[in-house]
């Protein structure tokens, strides 16, 4: 007995110091935890107060049927179903109480019973029958998941971004992340008798919220140019419409719109379209003017023969959109878009020494990235004399005319701000100021990235040329009455990623600036469309968002100093075709002293402007045994072409077609119904 008793003592000492301090851990650990505070991330403004993103708490919830008792469970589960289905009034009475009798049943221990449950929701529910008994009697478990939420759901969603836990982040909610965020804390808790939790006394580090952001995005301009372009984009069946707005004074981004077509035909803000860089085509042929300008090579009334619109270079032939042309001045060239003066001149002046146009480029800042804070921004691609690609004939009459380089929207519309701005080129900038619990800690000051684009000289005759383009040139379609325009349109064929020139993409756009005599805002749009497009040049796709844009804007301001009447009283004489028979454009043209051929058809026809501001009508080509476009039609013409292809047809409202229930190249089942929407 005395040997049993000294084995048992020895025992004792080697377990409390050998393995003493590890069963103490382990023990420590059994009746302590850690638990993690959540900082609540930081929200979003607009300067003028607007909430643009929050976090929104939201619950997962679960039950744990074993904490349940039995006669609890009888007595209520009647109350508790019928609870249910009212408070969230997806499924029945019945529903709820058959799934939580089967849960009780198997007596689950973790239970899904409901996910994205708000809050006020949540608050409601802890007060029904079983679950009020709290999570060790009512078994009812509450998993926290925030939430953030943009209230203005599509409006800025690509620029203001997406934060979720464990996936990607993009726009702000990326590039800011580590200042929204803020700090998690931390407590310890004890296990009390029953099985409950008890923060430790002292243990507790607070969370550090996340700072607020307040972003240059005006909410007023966002939802008109995203208005705009949503227009034009639906109307042309486009890929991708983008737009950017910017303050002239500032370089504030007051809007970016990016809408891409999706699979089922709508548009919606999915890939940032402004930051990334394509062939720009004819709007950058202000780079060339700068260039030739600032080296004093010419002046804009210097005569220039565009040798009737067409001229080879090595191999390869350049075309005007409209030929016939020869001796003009170089602002009139400028105006009216012609390839073939602006690549001659660019040859003739810099053929020996290119390098010098290339340098001329990178004054500009063209060849990097424009420093935006927004993450996603592309660099672009300026070739050089020092490229594989170099062609000595070809690519510097092509770089002229926009081909053989690739900038972003942002770069053209921070160019032609340059202008506007008396030649002094800002920074675009999209956040103004950082706030923590209310107080600026931080606030941007606009900055300037290139002093002057060129000298005075240079910058009026630039300032003239973009606004001839508005007055004469192949913008006048967009002419306001009550303020003046400048800027300069583009169309480029368009081969990148998959797509070849022959595949007929094109990219029509518009830059420019008003009003052109006190400039404040500088917008630029870019249209992508489809293969094969019949409507591509940028004063048909661009020009006119850029017009709806700066009516609206101008028009919702009151400090112009001028009168906003309605555009229609001033130009009573305006006629506006849409989508229509042969036979009503025959009566139109006739009633208006038009000589234009049409076909006398029930067929659709539908009008363009070319790129010499004439009017154009073509008949609208309809693949067999597909759902033709009828949007924009008059009842008549829209039944007789869906009824020739079988379709039954409902009508809700009065007037022209609006929309269609069915998109427009979807192939046609037999007996197959459309709604027209009226309007």
């Amino acid at each position: 007995m005395c040997l049993f008793g000294v084995a048992i003592l020895v025992q004792a000492i080697r377990v409390q110091v050998k393995e003493g301090a590890r069963l103490r851990n382990m023990s420590q650990q059994i009746h302590t935890q850690s638990v993690e505070l959540r900082a609540e991330r930081g929200n979003i403004y607009t300067e003028q107060g607007d909430l643009l993103c929050s976090t929104v708490p939201e619950f997962e919830l679960h039950v744990d049927f074993s904490v349940i008792e039995k006669d609890t469970f009888n007595a209520y589960v009647n109350v508790l179903a019928e609870n249910l289905s009212e408070l969230f009034g997806d499924e029945s009475e019945y529903y709820y109480k058959r799934e939580l009798m089967q849960g009780f049943k198997k007596q689950y221990k973790y239970w899904a019973f409901k996910k994205h449950v708000p809050y006020h929701k949540y608050q409601e529910l802890r007060t029904f029958p079983i679950f009020n008994k709290g999570q060790n009697r009512g078994g009812l478990i509450a998993d926290l998941k925030p939430n953030r939420e943009n209230p203005y759901k599509m409006l800025a969603f690509r620029t203001i971004g997406l934060w979720r836990e464990n996936a990607r982040t993009v726009g702000m909610e990326a590039t800011y992340d580590s200042v929204l965020r803020g700090h998690k804390g931390s407590r310890i808790e004890h296990k009390m008798t029953g099985g409950g939790w008890m923060p430790v006394e002292g243990s507790v580090v607070e969370p550090r919220n996340g700072k607020d952001l307040v972003t240059t995005i005006d909410l007023d301009i966002q939802g008109i140019a995203e208005h705009a372009v949503k227009n034009m984009c639906e109307k042309y069946q486009l890929q991708y419409g983008t737009c950017v707005v910017m303050e002239v004074a500032t370089g504030k981004v007051r809007a970016i719109v990016n809408l891409g077509r999706q699979d089922n035909g709508t548009y919606w803000e999915d890939f940032n379209y402004a930051l990334m860089p394509t062939e720009p085509g004819s709007v950058f042929k202000l780079v060339t003017l700068t260039s030739l300008l600032n080296d004093k090579y010419i002046s804009i009334n210097d005569m220039v023969d565009v040798e009737g619109g067409v001229k080879k270079f090595g191999r390869q032939t350049m075309y005007d959109s409209h030929l016939g042309e020869h001796k003009m001045s170089i602002k009139e060239a400028f105006a009216h878009s012609s390839n073939v003066a602006h690549a001659k001149l660019a040859q003739h002046y810099y053929y020996k020494q290119p390098e010098q146009f290339v340098e001329n480029i990178k004054k500009l800042k063209l060849h990097e990235k424009t420093g935006i804070d927004l993450a996603g921004e592309v660099a672009p691609i300026v070739k050089t004399t020092e490229s594989k690609l170099w062609n000595k004939e070809v690519s510097l009459p092509w770089m002229a005319t926009g081909y053989e380089v690739m900038i972003t929207p942002l770069h053209t519309c921070m160019l032609y701000n340059a202008v506007a701005n008396n030649g002094k080129m800002m920074r675009p900038y999209l956040i103004s100021e950082i706030r923590e619990y209310g107080k600026t800690i931080y606030k941007k000051k606009p900055e300037v990235m290139v002093a002057s684009i060129g000298d005075e000289a240079t910058v009026k005759q630039l300032q003239a040329c973009v606004e001839e383009v508005g007055i004469s040139g192949t913008a006048k379609s967009i002419k306001s009455p009550f303020y003046s325009i400048a800027g300069k349109t583009g169309t480029a064929q368009v081969a990148d990623k998959g797509i070849s020139y022959g595949d007929g993409v094109y990219q029509g756009s518009f830059v420019g600036y008003f009003p052109a005599n006190a400039p404040r805002y500088t917008i630029a749009v870019v249209m992508r469309t489809q293969k094969h497009a019949r409507t591509y040049y940028g004063n048909a796709l661009a020009a006119p968002v850029f017009r709806m844009i700066a009516d609206r804007v101008f028009a919702a301001a009151d400090d112009w100093g001028v009168p906003t009447d309605s555009l229609e009283d001033a130009a009573p004489n305006m006629v506006l075709a849409d989508a229509s028979s042969g036979v009503n454009y025959n009566k139109l043209f006739k009633a208006i002293g038009k000589d234009i051929a049409v076909k006398n058809t029930r067929r659709p026809y539908s009008t363009v402007i070319d790129s010499n501001d004439n009017v154009v009508v073509r008949e609208e080509r309809i693949a067999r045994g597909t759902v033709p476009d009828v949007s924009g039609m008059g009842l008549r013409d829209a039944i007789y072409l869906l009824e020739q292809r079988g379709l039954e047809i409902q009508i809700r409202g009065k007037g022209r077609v609006k929309a269609q229930s069915i998109a427009p190249g979807t192939q046609i089942k037999n007996g197959q119904e459309i709604v027209l929407e009226l309007s």
